[in-house]
C-alpha cells in the first residue's frame, strides 16, 4: 500500500492509498474532489473507498463529487456521525476493522474534536516496518485538536488510545499546523532538549516549504505536550495539577494564541 500527499485549501491534507496490484485506491478526508481526481487519472487506479475520520467540510467537502465519478465507492465513517458525513454508508465503532487491498486497519473511536470522530490505524504487515495511523484532527504533529464536540477527559482518553500504538509508526494528520505548534510547545515544556531540537528542524523544514506530515509517533511522544500530560515539566507548567486538569488548562491556553 502506497501513501500519497495531497495538499488541499489552504493547509489541509488529503491522503490517498494506492494498491499498485489491483490498481484500486482509497482517499481518506477528502476535502476537495479535483486534487484527488488529478491523482488517481496520473495513477491510472480505481477509487473504491473514501475513509472519513469526522464530518466537518474540510475533510468531506470532496466526497459528493468523488461518488459522482466513482458511484461504487464506499464511504466509511464513524457511527456516531450518522447523517453528518455524505454518502456515508459504513458506520464503524471502535474496535471495528475495514480492509483495503491486502491490508485491515484497526477503528479507533476517538472523540474530543467531536463526538464522532475515528482513526484508521494500519499495522505493519513486516517485521521493522511502520504502521500507518490516519487520525483525521485529534492528534497533529505538535498539537491536538480542538475541543468542539468533546471534553478534556474524552480527548485525554483518546490520545491515550493513540499514544499506546507502537513508536514505529507514521501519523498522517489532516493540517501543516506543525511550526505553530510547536512554537507553543517550546513555551511549556521548556527543559526538553529534544522539543528544541525539533523545533530548529521545523523551521528549517517550513521556510524551505516542505511538509512535515508524517510524523513518527515516538517523536509525537517525546515531543508534543498533548502527549505528555503526565510529564513533570508539562505538569509544572500547568500548575502541578492532575492529568486531566494539566490537559484541560494546555488545551485552553493553545486556544487563546
Amino acid at each position: 500500500m502506497n501513501v500519497y500527499r495531497i495538499s488541499a485549501l489552504s493547509d489541509n491534507y488529503i491522503f490517498l492509498l494506492h494498491d499498485p496490484d489491483s490498481q484500486i485506491a482509497a482517499v481518506v478526508d477528502p476535502a476537495e474532489p479535483q486534487p484527488v481526481i488529478q491523482k488517481l487519472q496520473e495513477l491510472g487506479a480505481k477509487l473504491v473507498a473514501i475513509f472519513n475520520t469526522h464530518h466537518h467540510g474540510d475533510h468531506v467537502g470532496g466526497n459528493r463529487d468523488l461518488l459522482h465519478c466513482f458511484p461504487e465507492a464506499i464511504v466509511y465513517g464513524g457511527a456516531e456521525d450518522r447523517g453528518r458525513i455524505p454518502g456515508q454508508s459504513v458506520f464503524l465503532k471502535d474496535g471495528d476493522r475495514v480492509k483495503f487491498g491486502d491490508r485491515w486497519a484497526d477503528v479507533l473511536f476517538v472523540p474530543g474534536h467531536t463526538r464522532a470522530h475515528i482513526a484508521y490505524y494500519f499495522p505493519p504487515i513486516e517485521v521493522d516496518a511502520p504502521g500507518e495511523l490516519f487520525c483525521g484532527d485529534t492528534l497533529f504533529s505538535g498539537g491536538c485538536g480542538r475541543l468542539f464536540e468533546g471534553t478534556p477527559a474524552q480527548m485525554v482518553n483518546s490520545l491515550s488510545k493513540i499514544r499506546a500504538l507502537p513508536d514505529n509508526t507514521r501519523v498522517w494528520c489532516g493540517h501543516e499546523y506543525t511550526l505553530n505548534n510547536l512554537k507553543f510547545a517550546v513555551t511549556i515544556d521548556r527543559e526538553n532538549a529534544d522539543l528544541r531540537s525539533r523545533f530548529a528542524e521545523v523551521q528549517i523544514a517550513r521556510s524551505q516549504h516542505e511538509a512535515t506530515i508524517p510524523a513518527w509517533l515516538g517523536v509525537e511522544k517525546q515531543t508534543n505536550p498533548f502527549l505528555r500530560w503526565d510529564q513533570p515539566g508539562v505538569r509544572k507548567a500547568m500548575g502541578d495539577r492532575d492529568p486531566i486538569s494539566t490537559f484541560a488548562a494546555l488545551r485552553k491556553q493553545k486556544d487563546i494564541l
